[in-house]
């Protein structure tokens, strides 16, 4: 059975048993496969950042400044992995670090100048990987997809 086979398969809602397990059926590979398509297309439009540098850098470009772990909430990173990110980006001269005013205690996280001008090149070229990502779908199911992602994210 071809791989579109299976694809129709499940889109058809073919119920099968347990002894009938397949691993190209499985939501977790399937989603695997799909993120390995999506990190390829990203960087090869993007390049020059991580997917997770980037989000760092989308998301104070949309917000503003905020604590590093307030971050690594809004991005879906734990405090140990938002820190290296964290670290490379200012290694970079893309974020600067401050201490919070009202309490020393939080790292805050901010654009530089730098970091700005960077974010706002590679959006669109985000925006295309994404495009590119979805080509095979249709607008509709494209929506769908997205829609039915967050409802598991």
């Amino acid at each position: 059975m071809s791989g579109e086979d299976n694809l129709l398969r499940l889109v058809e809602g073919d119920t099968t048993t347990p002894e009938d397990y397949h691993l190209q059926e499985q939501i977790g590979f399937l989603l695997r496969k799909a993120h390995q398509r999506h990190v390829a297309i990203f960087a090869s439009q993007v390049g020059d950042l991580t997917p997770p540098q980037f989000a760092a850098l989308a998301r104070l470009f949309e917000d503003g400044g905020t604590s590093q772990n307030q971050l690594g909430a809004m991005i879906a990173m734990d405090a140990a992995t938002v820190k290296g990110v964290i670290d490379r980006l200012k290694a970079r001269g893309l974020v600067e670090l401050s201490r919070h005013e009202g309490d020393k205690r939080r790292l805050m996280v901010n654009l530089t100048a730098e970091g700005r001008q960077t974010i706002e090149r590679l959006i669109p070229l985000a925006r295309k990987a994404t495009e590119e990502t979805l080509s095979p779908f249709s607008a509709r199911e494209a929506t769908t997809l997205t829609k039915l992602l967050a409802k598991i994210a």
